[in-house]
């Protein structure tokens, strides 16, 4: 499964970087050394799109439009400490509750954190949650596996941590599997300053249809200012993908860093705006 991520990964570098050739599905898939039939299924598999949709959808553009044409619905209204009515993932509500001080200088003293590997269609995810809800949620580099649980560890490092795919599982199956999610909310338990924690929350209100830019981010917290401090911010995200780190763009339009690699972020906005 890994291998074909890779795969995956080198076709859309490849089809990023020759856009303006309109390359053929043969080019792409001699490129990763794979027959058209087999490339097409695992590209439609991986991506949730086929290369020649993958190729239409021209995703930095449309995002650019986005910026530039389409005024973010969540900048209409009044931001609040917490959630909007209209925050949602997947049908989901996104509940966010931060780690007390007492909490953070325990260390996780009496706490349960489980753990677990899963692949999906962005390459394999750690995750880690306790019974407040994920506290974790890592895209895994191949050449440091272990990293996350590192770092899992180090910041929980008096906690009970046990592997339990089975655990979370049901939390990447709600996530990736396309089935009807479970209806009560999905919640986050993480640690952050409360600029950070606002940072994040802000996050929640971006909707699958929108983007925005460190700026507007900026503004929706009332720091207009202090868009450097929001990518700081965002850098930190602790929960990939639920909290959409990923939806924000440099204000020309271009996708800006991203923690867990610029290849994954344009491979997950694609998904996103093919689906919408």
């Amino acid at each position: 499964m890994t291998d074909d991520y890779e795969r995956i990964t080198l076709a859309i570098d490849f089809i990023r970087n020759n856009v303006g050739n309109q390359p053929t599905l043969a080019e792409v898939a001699a490129h990763i050394h794979l027959s058209e039939y087999h490339f097409q299924r695992l590209f439609s598999r991986w991506a949730g799109v086929t290369p020649k949709r993958y190729l239409q959808a021209l995703t930095l553009e449309r995002a650019k439009n986005l910026l530039r044409k389409q005024p973010l619905s969540t900048l209409n209204a009044s931001y609040e400490v917490g959630l909007s009515s209209g925050s949602r993932l997947y049908d989901h509500f996104v509940q966010i509750e931060a780690v007390t001080p007492s909490e953070f200088k325990q260390k996780g003293q009496g706490l349960s954190i489980v753990y677990g590997y899963h692949t999906s269609p962005y390459g394999l995810v750690f995750l880690a949650q306790t019974s407040r809800g994920i506290c974790q949620l890592d895209f895994v580099d191949m050449h440091d596996a272990e990293a996350p649980l590192r770092h899992l560890q180090q910041n929980w490092c008096n906690a009970d941590i046990i592997e339990d795919k089975i655990q979370t599982a049901k939390v990447i199956d709600s996530l990736f599997s396309g089935s009807k999610p479970d209806p009560s909310p999905l919640s986050l338990w993480v640690r952050g300053t409360n600029f950070q924690l606002n940072v994040w929350r802000a996050l929640l209100t971006l909707q699958q249809s929108e983007v925005a830019s460190y700026g507007d981010i900026a503004q929706l917290i009332g720091k207009p200012k202090a868009s450097r401090a929001v990518g700081t911010a965002i850098g930190t995200n602790p929960v990939a993908l639920i909290i959409p780190c990923h939806r924000v763009l440099r204000q020309n339009g271009e996708l800006g860093g991203y923690r867990w690699g610029e290849t994954r972020k344009h491979a997950i906005l694609t998904r996103e705006l093919a689906h919408f």
